[in-house]
């Protein structure tokens, strides 16, 4: 009985950690109402839902999806803009949260790489193709003097080198 009391007062009195330790206090005005669904519906689509992975917590029926909805509403009716909303989900779930990851250290290398890649790739293959234009004419003149079948043939026929 007292251990069942002690739990529900620490499930009752362990809240959420509040926002303004992460991103300050609010910067913009509290909203309510239409503006409030509209504003809400316009954050959520930006942030991935961890559970589905490919949908943002907008679009997603889980139900970690929709607390974490929920929580962006509050934040909204609370009066925090849509930047700290952000970067305090990014600070609790990291940067794989956010729909359109900022393009700075690992994501700039994800991007740039494969563009990288190919671009030296077209260069190597653009250079081998220079070479083996020169290669033949230069290959024929050098096979011809070495060849002495050839020369032969074309002494026979009338022709000279």
């Amino acid at each position: 009985m007292i251990l069942s009391a002690l739990l529900f007062v620490l499930a009752t009195t362990t809240a959420a950690p509040d926002a303004s330790i992460f991103v300050g206090p609010p910067q913009a005005r509290p909203v309510a109402g239409a503006a409030l669904d509209a504003q809400t519906q316009e954050v959520a689509s930006l942030l991935r839902c961890p559970v589905c992975q490919g949908l943002s917590i907008a679009d997603s029926p889980s139900e970690m999806a929709v607390n974490m909805k929920h929580q962006v509403r509050e934040l909204i009716a609370r009066g925090y803009s849509r930047q700290q909303i952000l970067d305090y989900f990014e600070r609790s779930y990291g940067q794989f949260v956010l729909l359109k990851p900022k393009f700075q250290g690992v994501n700039a290398l994800v991007w740039l790489l494969p563009i990288f890649v190919v671009a030296l790739g077209a260069a190597l293959v653009v250079g081998k193709v220079k070479k083996l234009e020169r290669l033949p004419e230069k290959q024929e003149s050098a096979s011809a003097a070495a060849d002495p079948y050839l020369e032969r043939v074309r002494n026979l026929v009338g022709e000279k080198p």
